[in-house]
């Protein structure tokens, strides 16, 4: 097998364990091409070739994850991980350990960790290397990697998220909640919310966005039943959709161009915490970009009634 196939076989784990580390589908893609470089240009074969690129692309992440960091620090508003629609690599044999460790709330939780006791943890916990090739990729001892994955458990394990076991069941409630979206149904809204449910906004300073997290299934519910309704009058569709291994949507203009992504916390059949994507920056892998201010504009032109309706209205008292 040519190095060109050994990598192209890999490529699927080398950007499940990219983005991971990254948070970031786009600074994933480019780890993964990095590693290419750096595999194809080394004048000796390696006698493992997954070992070899699994260690540089971790390596390489590590390195951007730290300059990424000081960027988050100064970051307009919330950060949320890039939406992803579908993680390129399975294993049956870790596919629970794949899809949690994939939703953003997991990837919020591995924020907290230094770049090491992530790179450590996604590589142990989620992808079952063992110490031996951890070591070896991060340059520490086995030792050290132990002490480090124990760090790494015991802040995810406290602030693990959990959520709706029954993946059919999440579906449904899901499904109910966007309708209750589409028709702007306050009641329905507040009873398919939970009564500390929240809904957190990412728009990077470069799109409509919340100032802050809204809280509570009250607030929550008009906030939604307000706004997500205008939009769909000017012809933005909404569209049920697994992100990031969670139950979510995309919308999308009237050109069909992405405006927004939601992921779905679920947990005790209520809706636990909504979050929503729409910096332009964040959304580009997933296709054409919409003019999130234009629409924006437009709904909120739809809230209020023009002078001519205004007249009309009159006409017919």
């Amino acid at each position: 097998m040519s190095r060109t196939e050994e990598f192209e076989e890999l490529r699927p784990l080398l950007f499940s364990i990219a983005y991971r580390i990254l948070g970031s589908v786009s600074e994933a893609e480019d780890a993964v091409q990095e590693s290419w470089l750096r595999y194809a240009a080394s004048p000796t074969q390696a006698r493992s070739p997954k070992a070899f690129l699994s260690a540089t692309v971790t390596r390489i992440s590590i390195d951007v994850l730290r300059s990424a960091r000081a960027r988050r620090e100064v970051y307009v508003g919330q950060w949320l991980p890039e939406p992803l629609l579908s993680d390129p690599y399975e294993d049956p044999a870790r596919s629970a350990e794949l899809a949690d460790s994939l939703s953003m709330a997991a990837l919020l939780l591995l924020e907290r960790l230094s770049p090491l006791e992530r790179a450590v943890f996604v590589l142990r916990e989620v992808f079952s290397f063992g110490f031996p090739e951890i070591a070896s990729a991060l340059g520490r001892s086995e030792a050290a990697c132990r002490q480090l994955v124990v760090r790494a458990r015991r802040h995810m394990e406290a602030g693990r998220p959990r959520f709706e076991a029954d993946r059919e069941e999440r579906e449904h409630l899901a499904g109910r909640f966007l309708d209750a979206v589409r028709d702007g149904d306050v009641e329905c809204l507040r009873e398919l919310l939970a009564a500390d449910a929240q809904i957190v906004g990412d728009g990077g300073g470069k799109s409509p966005q919340l100032a802050k997290a809204v809280s509570g299934a009250g607030n929550v519910a008009r906030l939604l039943a307000s706004y997500f309704p205008l939009l769909l009058s000017v012809d933005v569709t909404l569209q049920a959709h697994q992100v990031n291994g969670q139950p979510g949507a995309i919308f999308r203009d009237r050109d069909g161009r992405i405006l927004n992504a939601w992921t779905l916390d679920i947990l005790d059949g209520r809706i636990q915490t909504i979050r929503s994507v729409s910096n332009p920056d964040k959304l580009g892998h997933l296709g054409p970009v919409a003019d999130a201010w234009a629409v924006s504009r437009e709904a909120n032109r739809a809230r209020r009634p023009s002078d001519s309706d205004s007249d009309s209205a009159s006409d017919s008292d």
